[in-house]
């Protein structure tokens, strides 16, 4: 069902791309050795070459290309053996050289394309425009004092893949979907971290809109939305404010625009430069970058396994539902820690218990898997107590509370605390017996036909046993004794 926004000339449609900037996992800026660790002071991490200081001449980063190339080859793309970088001139005060490095006619890597899930189990293909090298500016801060603007230079250099779409994206969510998924792969791939707080992920969107049946018309791009949540709402807010400006007579311009968050609306922040503003030409200081065949097919050998192709193996392997595998594979990590639970186990039982009551406990105590109480070995030790009876499934679940409470394994918690299993045949007898002495007239009811109150004895017995019966057993002699 295609989406549409309702105006007073009746539905319009949305055409949406995205340019997400994603910085490069990388120890080592793109041109210069200066670092980029998250946090550190300000100006603390500028090379000669990151400041423009004259005669500084950039050396590439090997591992930055590297990154690119594994991305490529992640996003089902076309790697070019032969690109090239170019000088993108404007002039900001946060960078120093008054040009970026940038690759512009020739990127590293051409189309590939990218699949989404939406809410309602469908599936869509994204087309990618391109994948292209370019390193960051600094930081302008301007609230830092009153009457002056300070320069923080610790971004300049730093290694960005500019990753382009086609116009193929129609809704708020399918935006939201192809970020969420973009993020998902590059995190997998180790390529970047994704950690869009940080601005190591941030996106330009751009959106028009249209009747249906016409061509594009006229777009605006919304620059710089840094949370996925945000790119949807600017979607929403940009598509409804080019609604009202064609409906009331005017025509939308082109330009760069910026999302409020607090008030939800976009608002204009420059006319959109063309290509021919920037006075791209080549870097006379930067070759052509040539990559051996070879080099890419030995990075494409190491790929890890990618989330689409790991929930196939989960639903074909291990005969998980695709709901439940798509969760499992959301995040890398989650994906190894269900694995390990899993491995030698019934996969369904371990899926159950990581999606069911591990992450129950995960989200009550507000951590992640990174700083799971539980760690994988433990939980799959629980699961061999259920396997060979020591205990039963609820007694398992209040294992694990005890686990998430003390981080103790459940195997020192179950001798502590004398919680195995009660499979004596006898003993659990014996508190049948107790319960139906206890509960003549009940039994006379049942006997004469009340088959409901088997649950009663059930029940009354295990909370005689404490909960460590074995409910198999229970209702075995249960069964027995009123039969």
């Amino acid at each position: 069902m295609t989406y549409t926004i309702e105006g007073r000339t009746g539905p319009w449609e949305l055409v949406i791309g995205l340019e997400v900037h994603a910085q490069v996992t990388s120890e080592a800026k793109l041109f210069s050795g200066a670092a980029t660790a998250f946090g550190a002071e300000p100006n603390s991490q500028v090379s000669f070459v990151d400041a423009g200081m004259p005669g500084m001449l950039p050396v590439i980063n090997r591992e930055c290309v590297a990154q690119a190339v594994r991305t490529g080859l992640g996003l089902k793309a076309q790697v070019n053996p032969w690109s090239r970088f170019d000088r993108k001139n404007y002039f900001y005060a946060d960078l120093p050289t008054g040009y970026q490095i940038s690759q512009f006619q020739f990127p590293i890597v051409g189309e590939g394309k990218l699949q989404i899930e939406l809410s309602d189990g469908s599936t869509k293909e994204i087309g990618i425009t391109r994948l292209h090298l370019e390193q960051d500016a600094g930081k302008s801060l301007h609230d830092q004092d009153p009457s002056r603007s300070f320069i923080d230079l610790n971004r300049a250099g730093v290694a960005l893949m500019e990753i382009v779409s086609e116009p193929d994206l129609r809704s708020p969510e399918e935006a939201g979907a192809y970020v969420t998924k973009l993020r998902q792969i590059l995190r997998y791939l180790g390529t970047c971290d994704g950690n869009m707080e940080e601005g190591s992920l941030r996106a330009d969107v751009n959106v028009s809109v249209r009747k249906a049946g016409e061509g594009f018309r006229t777009r605006c791009e919304v620059k710089n939305v840094n949370s996925i949540r945000f790119v949807m709402q600017a979607v929403e807010a940009e598509a409804r404010r080019q609604i009202e400006v064609w409906e009331d007579g005017g025509e939308v311009v082109q330009e760069t625009r910026l999302f409020d968050t607090q008030r939800g609306v976009t608002r204009s922040m420059r006319s959109k430069e063309d290509a021919h503003d920037y006075r791209y030409f080549p870097d006379p200081d930067l070759p052509p970058l040539v990559l051996e065949p070879g080099w890419i097919e030995e990075l494409r050998s190491k790929l890890p396994e990618l989330p689409d192709e790991r929930r196939a193996r989960y639903v074909n392997e291990y005969g998980l539902t695709p709901y439940d595998a798509h969760v499992l594979v959301l995040e890398k990590e989650t994906a190894a820690f269900y694995e390990e639970v899993a491995r030698g186990r019934d996969a369904k039982q371990a899926a159950n218990w990581v999606t069911g009551d591990f992450f129950a406990a995960l989200n009550r105590t507000k951590r992640d898997i990174s700083d799971s109480p539980v760690s994988a070995g433990d939980l799959g030790a629980l699961l061999d107590l259920i396997a060979d009876k020591t205990l039963s499934g609820k007694l398992a679940k209040e294992v694990l509370e005890i686990m998430v409470e003390t981080g103790k394994a459940p195997g020192v918690i179950v001798e502590e605390r004398g919680m195995r299993q009660v499979t004596d045949t006898g003993a659990i007898e014996a508190a049948v017996d107790d319960v139906m002495s206890k509960n003549a007239d009940k039994v006379a009811e049942y006997r004469g036909g009340k088959d409901k109150l088997f649950g009663f004895f059930v029940g009354q017995t295990m909370k005689a046993m404490q909960g460590k019966g074995n409910p198999a057993l229970v209702n075995e002699v249960v069964k027995a004794k009123l039969g």
